[in-house]
């Protein structure tokens, strides 16, 4: 008799355990994605000068991509579409587009463009002769009038 008792108290302690220790594991944290979506998120900014670090910045603007197109950007549709062309490739998007005139004048304008795409850190600058230059050679993306 005395035996059941000692096995009955420690059949009771173990499940009270058990117990508790699932009651624990339920009650905890369960780490999860904010998304569905790798972020994909850039800032791109226009300044008047020939290099990042000292142009003067006269417009910037927000893009983000996932899950729908949106921010400050223009025409985020159009940029969005863009980038994922090139995978993100901010430098893919520079292009000589024909017929479009423009003059020697050097006043050089920098266009950057830092944030994530699909989860990776992206960093881009490309400086041109001058405005006209720039609404010339790039896409949808850099193509921020000022």
């Amino acid at each position: 008799m005395r035996y059941f008792r000692t096995l009955g108290a420690t059949v009771l302690a173990t499940a009270t355990g058990l117990a508790l220790i699932g009651t624990a594991c339920t009650g905890a944290a369960v780490a999860s994605p904010a998304s569905l979506y790798a972020p994909s998120a850039l800032v791109l900014a226009v300044g008047e000068g020939d290099s990042p670090e000292t142009a003067t910045i006269v417009r910037a603007v927000t893009l983000s991509c996932a899950p729908v197109p949106g921010g400050t950007h223009p025409s985020p549709e159009s940029a969005c579409a863009e980038l994922a062309a090139t995978g993100g490739d901010l430098g893919a998007l520079t292009v000589l587009a024909g017929g479009r005139p423009c003059t020697r004048e050097w006043a050089p304008v920098t266009v950057t463009g830092d944030g994530v795409w699909q989860g990776r850190r992206v960093s881009w600058s490309e400086t041109y002769g001058n405005a006209c230059e720039l609404r010339a050679r790039t896409a949808a993306v850099a193509a921020l009038s000022f």
